[in-house]
């Protein structure tokens, strides 16, 4: 029997954890872009909650002095790929998830309206994990086959001078190659532009 991986919009293999930070999409709006992230908190450091925490307006601004200025901040993403592999959903795909803020792709604006979100825990700049790689690779073949999404970016692609991340660190002719070869069912996935495949 084949394994259901969806219940609605979220992706049964992450862990749930609901944000309040999101709304509805615009009517009728595809769901054709997904756009990568890099977060840690406090910067560099890995494996706590305090991301969560930011996603669910639980981060006590106090804690650390980085945290001072995140005070009132609502955002959220839909995903958060940790360094070991492991996933979390925040917000249903259908749901617009507040991670673009002011941006544009393709002479389109406010990418939060057609995009998914993924963040990884890691430092803007730096290097991910092989289990993130595998895990980030499973989750887009899972998006692929649900949503007509064409293309896969950065923040710093949507939102050049404002946002950096995920960053020099992050290798996406490997990600790319990865996405290149067949799927489980035996269809490649050759619809998908990335930045170093552009189409």
């Amino acid at each position: 029997m084949k394994r259901t991986v969806w219940q609605g919009g979220w992706w049964t293999p992450a862990r749930r954890i609901d944000s309040p930070n999101h709304d509805a999409r615009p009517q009728a709006q595809a769901i054709d872009l997904v756009v990568l992230h890099s977060i840690s908190l406090p910067p560099g450091e890995y494996g706590g909650d305090a991301v969560e925490r930011l996603f669910t307006n639980r981060l006590d601004g106090s804690e650390h002095p980085y945290y001072a200025a995140l005070r009132g901040v609502r955002v959220s993403a839909h995903f958060l790929v940790r360094r070991d592999g492991g996933v979390l959903q925040f917000v249903d795909c259908g749901q617009r998830a507040w991670h673009a803020g002011v941006s544009s792709w393709r002479g389109r604006e406010r990418c939060n309206d057609l995009s998914i979100g993924i963040e990884l825990e890691g430092l803007e700049g730096q290097t991910f994990e092989d289990a993130q790689y595998a895990r980030l690779r499973q989750l887009l073949r899972a998006l692929l086959r649900r949503y007509p999404i064409r293309d896969l970016v950065g923040h710093e692609h949507v939102a050049p001078g404002r946002k950096a991340d995920p960053g020099a660190g992050f290798d996406w002719q490997r990600l790319g190659r990865s996405l290149d070869r067949p799927t489980l069912d035996g269809q490649p996935i050759s619809r998908l532009r990335t930045p170093d495949k552009p189409g």
